[in-house]
């Protein structure tokens, strides 16, 4: 069981690992909490859905030690993302503003569900129009009939 819990527990360090190198590190605490929490506000404009706390990639560094340097500088957490906002625009932000730039961000997944409901129940009630329950007629039974009997006379021989 030991085992078990200490294999689990290795399972999941990378979980945890950051990107975050410990050249970008802040040596007061207090700030270095504060650009932590707006890194995981900001995202990758590499890595398309990934914030820059935890991508590896050149940009999201340098927006990592951008964030660092203002917040040095004196900035508060919203003027340090307002300024980052200014140069990449909402695109850069995990969770965008609901405005005349992002309408299209923020309604186009309810328009996708709408239309698949609506394509999907046109289709459900297409395809119960089409199959009408119903009998043979006189001439598939006689080729039924048919059919049988020709399969029973192979049957038998």
């Amino acid at each position: 069981m030991k085992r078990f819990l200490f294999a689990a527990l290795i399972a999941l360090l990378p979980v945890h690992a950051q990107a975050v190198e410990p050249d970008e590190k802040l040596v007061d605490p207090a700030l270095e909490a504060r650009a932590r929490e707006i890194s995981k506000e900001l995202r990758c404009v590499v890595c398309q859905n990934q914030d820059i706390d935890s991508s590896n990639a050149g940009v999201a560094r340098d927006l990592r030690l951008l964030v660092r340097e203002r917040l040095t500088a004196g900035d508060s957490d919203n003027a340090v993302i307002d300024f980052i906002r200014a140069r990449y625009g909402d695109y850069v932000l995990l969770k965008p503003p609901f405005n005349q730039k992002t309408v299209v961000l923020w309604l186009t997944p309810i328009f996708l569900v709408a239309a698949a409901v609506i394509f999907g129940g046109f289709s459900l009630v297409r395809a119960r129009r089409s199959v009408e329950p119903g009998g043979i007629d006189e001439q598939d039974e006689a080729r039924i009939q048919e059919a049988l009997a020709a399969y029973g006379k192979r049957g038998s021989e």
